[in-house]
């Protein structure tokens, strides 16, 4: 009878029947016996927001106050993030808490199912799967033809016809294989748990219906389901068939996240199974790898001195396709990767009828990467090793993610997103990326928002007109300087080398021209250097989240800043003598970059013997701010009070122009 009173609970909760739900969960609550079952946890969390939902905020934190004392941590973190949502006045001003307007529901449809438009910036899936497919498979069938061709003696019809085997017969043991070799891997690098749906029930009730629903509506089998034990955030899907899939998220999904949020991201999951679109991703992505594996395998025999020159030329040729393979290869699947997140989000946003659930889920996930950034010495090897995979890019998750623990209202993390919407650097950075940027995931999931007639999370509409009062004359030179500016050095030797052609003493001389090569190359060297690190002396005080809303921000010319915060940790992933730092101020956190007068050395030592001193110390810094996919901080100086810290950008640059210049100049002495 307790079990079914807290089944009737959780579904009136479910259909936002307050009342009904706080009476079923308070008896449950009342008359359950055991305290320490994980069944009576869930239900004092259910309940606690069945009061909130009836109105009845004193009794939801009362009750939130008694589950802060939990002996469990999860429920703890539970507790206290729930807490900063409906009396952020009773816990303590604790920087961990996000900011409590942002968790407000801003609205979601009265049912689901309802059919949205696909906006014009999600290419065809269809399309983009084929393709990808039919040239990773061709690859495959050229790296093996390139072979048997070569090696294979007079018989060249032999050759086509043992590759076309070997071709279809590797990929498709390599189709069904791949699930099971990516579980070992799991299971060795992450620990994961194979969970039924009820423990997904008593972290996340909507998730668990939602899970059930969409399997019974769209005639699926329950996939696979996986917890990581944590706490970065994520969630991914991968297998061969979707009878196989696999479905697996971190703990990290329930501390950062709310019920409907949860839910929405396994939607977005379970889209990704609907599509199949994670089947192709798992296949490419073992192909890919396999590819860089041939290129290695064939590079290293080929360079073996007992071989014969026909083997040797063999592998040669295989060693340099399957390198321009995979280069082609990798970004076909960063292109499948980022059209397949716009039909999982679409997926989500219909059968949940939740996009801004998903819109918040998106912003909380990369909150939560950032602030297990800021705790660990070193970055989770999940993210890293997830990163194709996961719902969200962790390199891109610093530029939503630095600044929401600021940010009070929706419409001022907007201002962030006008860079991804609006500058050109944007749209050639994200060819990097296996995500979409987060600003056009955002706008994409508030379009059917406005289809659903709800109120919009993030209003995009704003944020789009600031953008169109933007001057785009001055976005495009910007851009078209920067790239000019970039590769100034080799522009310098190309005017070099065309002023020698152009004058017939140089021209007729090859050590003349070479010198005027040189003294190009050197001289734009130069001039780049103090182009991307403009004087400081006139750098102005900010903030991360200031700088975050450039519109016109670079990856290439530095804009000088001062910036006061706090270091708090290595930014170097995995090694632990790095030189690079974490800077946090009141706004977010950004990775400052070192750079010593003495190249790698130099940053080795000032990472072994300095960085440890400064962690944990206010700092004010000044340098470059670099405005990418992920912001970061060229510093110049860091002071702590009683200690400054001198970081060298120019010099490298500097000093390799001058001695080229020397070279050039000395050249024809040297020779004549």
């Amino acid at each position: 009878m307790s079990i079914e009173l807290l089944n009737n609970g959780l579904q009136a909760l479910q259909k936002h029947q307050y009342p009904e739900a706080v009476k079923f969960l308070g008896h449950f609550c009342q008359d359950y016996p055991d305290r320490n079952s994980p069944f009576y946890v869930q239900g004092l969390i259910a309940l606690a927001r069945a009061y909130r939902g009836n109105g009845q905020t004193e009794k939801a934190t009362t009750l939130a106050q008694t589950l802060m004392k939990h002996s469990n941590t999860e429920v703890r973190e539970w507790a206290q993030g729930f807490l900063s949502i409906v009396n952020p006045n009773k816990i303590s001003n604790n920087p961990e808490n996000p900011s409590p307007e942002f968790n407000n529901i801003a609205g979601r449809a009265a049912q689901t199912g309802l059919k949205l438009m696909m906006p014009r910036m999600a290419d065809n899936l269809k399309f983009a799967s084929s393709m990808t497919i039919i040239l990773l498979l061709g690859m495959v069938l050229a790296l093996c033809l390139g072979l048997f061709l070569i090696l294979g003696g007079q018989n060249p019809l032999l050759g086509l016809m043992i590759s076309v085997g070997v071709t279809v017969i590797f990929n498709g043991v390599t189709f069904f294989v791949s699930p099971m070799i990516m579980d070992l891997t799991q299971k060795w690098l992450y620990k994961t748990r194979w969970v039924n749906l009820t423990e997904v029930k008593l972290h996340s009730p909507e998730a668990a219906e939602t899970i059930l629903r969409v399997c019974r509506e769209k005639q699926l089998s329950h996939p696979r389901l996986g917890i990581i034990d944590d706490q970065n955030p994520t969630a991914f899907t991968y297998g061969s068939l979707p009878g196989n899939a696999r479905l697996v998220v971190s703990k990290g999904l329930f501390t950062y996240l709310d019920d409907d949020e949860i839910a929405a991201v396994y939607a977005h999951e379970l889209g990704h199974i609907i599509h199949w679109d994670f089947a192709i991703m798992t296949l490419a992505a073992t192909l890919v790898q396999i590819t860089y594996l041939i290129y290695l395998f064939a590079r290293r025999w080929s360079n073996k001195g007992n071989s014969d020159n026909k083997l040797k030329d063999g592998l040669k040729v295989a060693s340099f396709a399957a390198y321009i393979f995979y280069i082609i290869g990798t970004y076909l699947m960063l292109y499948l990767s980022r059209t397949r997140e716009y039909y999982a989000d679409h997926f989500s946003a219909e059968v949940t009828g939740n996009p801004n659930g998903l819109s918040r889920a998106l912003i909380k996930i990369a909150y939560g990467i950032t602030e297990e950034l800021s705790k660990e010495t070193e970055p989770s090897q999940l993210m890293q090793g997830t990163r194709a995979l996961g719902i969200c890019d962790v390199k891109s998750a610093a530029t939503a993610g630095t600044i929401y623990r600021g940010v009070a209202e929706g419409k001022q993390l907007g201002k962030v997103f006008i860079w991804d919407l609006y500058n050109p650097w944007a749209t050639l950075t994200e060819f990097n990326s296996t995500h979409p940027l987060t600003g056009k995931r955002i706008q994409a999931l508030s379009t059917y928002a406005e289809q659903m007639g709800v109120q919009v999370q993030f209003n995009m509409v704003n944020v789009i007109k600031e953008g169109n009062k933007l001057d785009k004359q001055k976005l495009m030179t910007n851009f078209v300087l920067d790239l000019m500016i970039s590769n100034a050095h080799f522009i310098g030797a190309i005017l070099g080398f065309i002023f020698g052609i152009i004058i017939p003493d140089f021209a007729s001389n090859f050590i003349y021209l070479v010198e005027l090569i040189a003294l190009g190359f050197g001289g734009g060297l130069i001039i780049k250097t103090f182009l991307l690190y403009p004087n400081v002396n006139q750098a102005q005080e900010s903030d991360i989240f200031s700088l975050m809303c450039d519109p016109y921000g670079s990856p290439v010319r530095g804009k000088p800043v001062q910036l006061k915060g706090k270091v708090i940790g290595r930014g170097d992933a995995g090694y632990a003598f790095g030189s690079d730092v974490k800077l946090k101020d009141k706004t977010g956190m950004i990775f400052a970059r070192y750079a010593s007068r003495f190249g790698s050395i130099g940053n080795f030592f000032f990472g072994a013997n300095q960085v440890e001193e400064l962690i944990e110390k206010p700092v004010g810094a000044v340098g470059w701010f670099r405005r990418g996919v992920a912001p970061w901080l060229d510093f110049m100086e860091l002071s702590t009070g009683d200690k400054k810290v001198k970081s060298y950008h120019r010099f490298g640059g500097l000093v390799t122009g001058f001695l080229i210049i020397i070279l050039g100049l000395i050249l024809p002495i040297l020779i004549g």
